[in-house]
């Protein structure tokens, strides 16, 4: 099906056209962007009346839903025979598609989680603090609330149990110190075959499944083998895994009546703006993992509506060994029972939803509700402080109201080569990284030798706006996309051109703009000769700081992307009957040019697509 070519939002007709289309049945739908991608999966019992409330003016959206709306493109549906059909296949494709508006948390980097690559022949673990969606294979554990007790967690699990220590080898043709200490078994020189190494990352893996208690009785029945087969030496190291194992979980027992059954205990805490989540995971008595969730509120979502989601989203992505028994809940939730039916099959064993009443659960839940508190309080005094941030800058630049949607812009090159540009956006003085945008430089004029930010700014400024130009009748402040204020890194200079850009456009009267230079911390208005008398520690200037910053990393990594790639090809573009295709198939497999440049004729020829004679020409131009 194919998608349309502006955002519905903005075709009221084609809109109702649309959602005529859609059937008062059960069933899944699609929202689609421009690109075609999928940016929304929900379910629903009357599919036409959920999807039309999202386009209803008197629907209370949250922030993130209203920005979603604003994006879509296209509407598809699935119909099923019942809801519960509905539910399994939504948990599914959200699983699979992973789409941007489905994450419950309002900031991927709230919380940090730890990834293991199953996709790859020899799998990394790390922490990382955003899901990536490159590969379906690779396993996402978390969120985790508790960033130094996971750090710590990791730590000694690498000490513990020899795995990879690095994301790319030291040596080409040998292993690192780390081999001769035991702490990796030669990944990079292939030592262990991938089939073992995946075996001991296995182990690991049940550490952050919650399986502990599971693992230590494994290796303890391995550990009696080795020693009866006289493997002394084998059965030491498994006694030393599992003292490290016991002393990860030294200190952290949970007293409840019956420490044999797994579970989850879930509290929300909200204000009027924000609810946070807190999941703790029991297993045998002892708290494995504290993960936590933070979510907008909107006079139209309950918190039970938020827990269900919680519910929904966590447990549609963990393995079914990760599923527990019981999951403890301070109120009941609108699917509960068709949700302890999907995780009973999920699971392969029952699965119950409990509200604790008596002493040993409900104490738990207290615990995990205070824990929740402190999060939304910890949250909500960042919140204010951007808050009296963008009060501060409505003050001093004189704006008719606090500004929401601030976009700051850079450039990047070296004397003129690589030209690049970026688009950073902060919303409520949060990164929105949805919204960022990367430009590289048309101009003709800029190239290397010869540079011009001033011109490079206003290509940038000019491919943002044009289609409010090209599109007079588009809204412009009622748009969500249309910024409240536009930060120009450098000075008087910068600014001027952007401005006199705008003025071609006829769009300065709509947008505000000024530039924030870099040495002194000093703020330009247009038209003017002065910076504003404004301290470099004052909460505007610092938001405006932070924006800048952004903008500035967010165009020199670009910039040096496009250096490295363009010196790559340059390289390899010189060899007689390498295509751009092989090339790409080179670099995906050594990784760099220098690899490419130290392989030898047999690792050359080991890569798809390249034979004998052209692996011995890349060998010859290189040597």
């Amino acid at each position: 099906m194919t998608t349309a070519v502006k955002p519905l939002i903005h075709h009221p007709e084609q809109l109702e056209a649309r959602l005529q289309e859609i059937p008062m049945k059960p069933g899944v739908y699609f929202m689609r962007d421009r690109a075609g991608n999928i940016i929304y999966i929900g379910k629903s019992t009357k599919l036409r009346s959920r999807v039309r409330s999202y386009f209803r003016p008197s629907q209370a959206l949250s922030e993130q839903k209203h920005i979603m709306v604003q994006q879509v493109a296209e509407i598809e549906f699935i119909v099923t025979d019942t809801e519960a059909e509905a539910l399994a296949l939504e948990a599914n494709l959200v699983k699979q598609e992973q789409p941007y508006f489905n994450v419950l948390l309002k900031d991927d980097k709230k919380y940090p989680y730890l990834c293991i690559t199953w996709s790859e022949d020899y799998p990394r673990i790390f922490i990382t603090r955003k899901r990536r969606r490159n590969n379906q294979k690779d396993r996402y554990y978390g969120p985790y609330v508790d960033t130094g007790a996971l750090r710590r967690t990791l730590g000694l699990i690498k000490r513990t149990f020899p795995l990879r220590q690095r994301p790319r080898p030291l040596f080409k043709d040998r292993p690192c110190l780390n081999y001769d200490l035991g702490r990796c078994p030669g990944v990079c020189q292939q030592l262990i075959s991938p089939e073992d190494y995946r075996q001991t990352l296995q182990k690991v893996a049940m550490i952050f499944q919650g399986r502990s208690q599971e693992l230590v009785r494994e290796l303890t029945a391995k550990m009696k083998e080795a020693a009866a087969n006289l493997e002394f030496e084998e059965a030491g190291k498994i006694r030393d895994q599992i003292q490290s194992l016991q002393q990860l979980n030294a200190n952290q027992k949970v007293s409840l009546p019956d420490d044999t059954v797994s579970r989850d205990a879930i509290a929300i805490v909200a204000n009027s703006q924000h609810a946070s989540i807190q999941l703790f995971q029991v297993r045998a008595g002892k708290l494995v993992g504290r993960l936590g969730f933070f979510a907008d509120i909107s006079p139209s979502v309950s918190s039970e509506d938020i827990l269900q989601r919680v519910v929904q989203d966590h447990y549609a992505v963990v393995d079914a060994v990760e599923i527990p028994s019981e999951i403890l809940l301070p109120s009941a939730i609108p699917d509960q029972d068709l949700l302890s039916h999907w995780l009973t099959e999920r699971k392969g064993g029952k699965v119950t939803f409990t509200i604790p009443q008596r002493q040993g659960k409900a104490e738990l839940m207290t615990m995990v509700e205070q824990n929740a508190r402190y999060e939304l309080e910890r949250t909500q005094r960042a919140v204010n402080r951007n808050h009296q941030a963008l009060q501060d800058l409505r003050d001093i630049i004189d704006l008719p109201e606090t500004p929401r949607r601030i976009e700051g812009y850079d450039i990047s090159h070296i004397q003129g080569s690589n030209a690049v540009g970026s688009q950073v956006v902060f919303i409520d003085g949060i990164p929105a990284k949805q919204c960022y945008r990367r430009y590289k430089i048309k101009d003709t004029s800029v190239r290397s030798g010869h540079s011009d930010d001033f011109a490079s700014l206003a290509e940038v400024i000019r491919r943002r706006f044009r289609k409010y130009v090209e599109n007079p009748d588009l809204p412009r402040q009622e748009d969500s996309e249309f910024p409240d204020l536009v930060m120009i890194d450098g000075g008087k200079g910068q600014l001027s051109a952007v401005v006199e850009q705008l003025q071609q456009m006829n769009l300065l009267e709509d947008v505000a703009v000024i530039s924030l230079a870099k040495q002194r911390e000093e703020i330009f208005l247009p038209g003017e000769s002065f910076p504003l008398e404004t301290d470099s520690e004052q909460p505007s200037v610092q938001v405006l700081r932070r924006l800048r910053d952004e903008a500035h990393r967010f165009a020199v990594s670009f910039h040096r992307q496009q250096r490295t790639a363009k010196m790559q090809r340059s390289r390899l573009d010189d060899i007689p009957g390498l295509g751009f295709q092989r090339q790409q198939t080179l670099l995906a497999h050594f990784r760099s040019l220098e690899y490419i440049r130290q392989a030898s004729l047999e690792q050359l020829q080991a890569v798809p697509g390249i034979g004998k004679a052209l692996a011995q020409q890349i060998y010859d131009y290189f040597h």
